[in-house]
């Protein structure tokens, strides 16, 4: 049952990667040749740096998922190994968003003109209000894990019985370090 579901693995990324390959080659291609053709008037020197520094992390994406995904088939034609799977959540679905990202900039860049790279900028701050609700969804996660504060935890139900029987005795409140 396990080589089944490792030879579906297979079938599914070897889908995906031909299918993203194709698209990332159209909408480059297309790019490369409507800027010399049709808009040669607008291209300038400019214009092919950015497409070039801008287009890296699609490419760059697009070169990791083919060598983690790909899957690998020895000589006799068994399979030696699936690859990852390519539809995982957490670090490749944001990997995913950046390269269709990326690749929907190039073709409104292709239309609209060097302008539309700045939609580009969506990227990085996408990033950062990722990290940034990742990290306090872990904070206040954590939060509970920390135990009683100074601030007057104690008295508010969380202390046991036998530090409230020392309170009532005592008058003193119980220290925490």
């Amino acid at each position: 049952m396990a080589q089944k579901a490792a030879k579906q693995q297979a079938a599914r990324n070897t889908s995906i990667l031909n299918r993203t390959h194709l698209i990332s080659l159209a909408v480059n291609a297309l790019f490369l040749l409507l800027r010399l053709i049709l808009f040669r008037a607008s291209s300038t020197r400019a214009t092919y740096l950015l497409y070039g520094l801008l287009s890296a992390p699609a490419f760059a994406v697009e070169f990791w998922f083919e060598r983690i995904g790909r899957p690998t088939i020895g000589l006799n034609g068994e399979l030696k190994k699936a690859g990852e799977d390519l539809e995982a959540k957490g670090l490749t679905e944001y990997m995913w968003d950046v390269l269709y990202w990326t690749l929907g900039c190039t073709v409104i860049a292709t239309i609209f003109g060097d302008k539309a790279w700045w939609g580009w900028i969506v990227v990085p701050l996408y990033s950062i209000w990722l990290a940034w609700t990742t990290f306090g969804g872990l904070r206040e996660g954590m939060a509970g894990m920390a135990g009683p504060t100074n601030s007057g935890e104690v008295g508010n139900g969380l202390a046991s019985n036998r530090q409230k029987k020392l309170e009532k005795r005592d008058g003193q409140r119980m220290q925490y370090r």
